[in-house]
C-alpha cells in the first residue's frame, strides 16, 4: 500500500511540475540559463581539478598513506579511519559534493565500513572558500571580511558535527580496526600495496579519473539547473510565499524579521539564490549572517539531491547525512551570533580606523579577481575538458 501511495505521489508531482513548466516557459528558461551559467563558469572549473587529483591520489595509494599517519587523530576525534582526513580536507578545499563522492569511493574500495562511511559523509560536505568568500561575501555583500566570519562559522560548525557523529552507532566496531601508532614505515608499505593492487596502467588510471569526474560533474550540473527551475516555478505559483506565511511565526520566536522568510525558503532549495536574496533584504546584517550560515550548513535540497544520487551507488544511507545538515546549520548559526563581534565588528572597526583620510579604499581583492577569472575563462576550461572526455570515451569504444 505504501509503495502504491508513493508511486501515485511521485507521478502526481511530476505531472504538476510539467504543467507549471508549460505555464511559465520563459521564466523556466531564464532560471535554467542562470543555473547553467553558474555551473559552467564556476562549479565545473573549480571542482574538476580536485576530482581528478582525488581519483589519482586514491589509485596511487597516497590516501592510504596519509590515512595510516592520521589514524591516531581521526579515530579518537571522529571514530573514522585516518583516510577520512583526506575526505575532510578535500571536502573543505573543493566544496560539495566532494565529501560524498570521496566517501563513496573509499567505501567501494572497502577502506570504510558502512557505519564509518555514514559518520564521515555527515561532516565532510562543506562549501569551498571560493564560494563563501568570493561569491557570497564579495559578490553579494561587497565585503571580504564578512567571508572570514562565515568561513569560520561554517568549518568549525562542521567540526562539531563530526564530534557529534562519532557517537552514531558507537557499538558498531570495525572488525579490521587495529590500535595503531604513528608509523611512516607502515604508511609507505600500505601506499605500495595499494598501488600494486590496482593493476591499471597510468593512462587507464588517468583516463578513468577524467571520465568519472566528468560524469559526476554532469550530474551536478543537471541538479543545479533543475533545482534553479523548480525554485523559480514554486515562487511563481505562490507556493514559496504561502510557506513563508507559516515560517514568519517561527522566525518571530527567534527575533528574525518576516522579510527573511522568502530568502530562507529559497536557500533551503538552492544556496546561491537564497544567499543573494538574503543580501538584498533591508534587515540587520547579523540577522542576514545567521540565515546564510544556516543555509550554507544545510547545503540546500539541490546539493542534498546530488549527495543522495552519489550515495545511491553504495550501501551508505542518506539519513545520517541529512541529520548532519540540520546540526551543521544550527551550529553555524549559533557560532555566527557568538563570533559576530570579535571576528567581524572589531576587525572592521580596526581596518576602518587605519584608512588614511582622503584615500579611497580598494575594493578589489584576490578573491574577487579569482571569481572574475573563473567567469572569464571557466567556459573555455569546461568545454575543453568535456571535449577531452568525449575523445577518451570515443577511443575506448573504438578499441572495444
Amino acid at each position: 500500500m505504501k509503495s502504491k501511495l508513493k508511486s501515485i505521489l511521485l507521478a502526481t508531482g511530476a505531472v504538476l511540475l510539467t504543467a507549471i513548466l508549460f505555464q511559465f516557459p520563459k521564466e523556466a528558461l531564464d532560471a535554467s540559463i542562470r543555473g547553467l551559467d553558474l555551473w559552467w563558469k564556476v562549479v565545473f572549473p573549480s571542482l574538476l581539478p580536485f576530482f581528478i587529483i582525488s581519483e589519482l591520489l586514491i589509485a596511487f595509494g597516497v590516501v592510504k598513506f596519509f590515512g595510516v599517519l592520521t589514524e591516531p587523530v581521526m579515530r579518537p576525534l571522529f571514530n573514522v579511519p585516518g583516510s577520512g582526513s583526506f575526505v575532510w580536507a578535500m571536502g573543505m578545499a573543493s566544496g560539495y559534493p566532494s565529501g560524498a563522492k570521496l566517501t563513496a569511493r573509499l567505501r567501494q574500495d572497502e577502506q570504510l565500513t558502512k557505519t564509518e562511511a555514514e559518520r564521515l559523509v555527515a561532516f565532510t560536505n562543506a562549501s569551498n572558500p571560493l564560494f563563501i568568500i568570493a561569491a557570497i561575501s564579495v559578490g553579494f555583500f561587497h565585503d571580504e571580511k564578512l567571508g572570514i566570519l562565515l568561513a569560520v562559522c561554517h568549518y568549525v560548525g562542521n567540526f562539531f558535527v563530526g564530534i557529534c557523529m562519532r557517537f552514531y552507532r558507537i557499538k558498531d566496531v570495525n572488525p579490521h580496526m587495529k590500535k595503531s601508532k604513528l608509523s611512516i614505515k607502515r604508511a609507505f608499505r600500505e601506499l605500495h600495496a595499494t598501488r600494486i593492487k590496482d593493476e591499471r596502467p597510468f593512462g587507464k588510471v588517468f583516463g578513468d579519473a577524467v571520465v568519472n569526474s566528468l560524469q559526476t560533474l554532469l550530474m551536478v550540473g543537471g541538479f543545479i539547473i533543475i533545482f534553479s527551475v523548480i525554485n523559480q516555478l514554486l515562487y511563481l505559483v505562490h507556493f514559496t510565499p504561502y510557506i513563508a506565511q507559516f515560517l514568519q511565526y517561527l522566525f518571530a520566536l527567534f527575533g528574525l524579521p518576516e522579510s527573511l522568510t522568502l530568502p530562507f525558503i529559497s536557500g533551503i532549495f538552492e544556496i546561491t539564490n537564497g544567499a543573494q536574496l538574503t543580501s538584498e533584504t533591508n534587515t540587520n546584517l547579523l540577522q542576514q549572517i545567521v540565515i546564510i550560515s544556516f543555509i550554507l550548513g544545510f547545503n540546500g535540497l539541490s546539493i542534498q539531491a546530488q549527495v543522495a544520487s552519489i550515495l545511491a551507488e553504495t550501501d551508505i544511507r542518506f539519513f545520517p547525512y541529512f541529520i548532519g545538515r540540520l546540526l551543521h546549520g544550527t551550529f553555524a548559526s549559533i557560532l555566527a551570533i557568538l563570533l559576530y563581534k570579535p571576528l567581524y565588528l572589531n576587525n572592521k572597526t580596526e581596518s576602518t580606523s587605519n584608512i588614511p583620510v582622503g584615500n579611497t579604499p580598494d575594493h578589489h581583492s584576490t578573491w574577487s579577481e579569482i571569481l572574475q577569472s573563473l567567469s572569464n575563462y571557466g567556459p573555455i576550461f569546461t568545454l575543453t575538458f568535456l571535449s577531452l572526455g568525449v575523445l577518451i570515451l570515443t577511443r575506448r569504444i573504438q578499441r572495444e
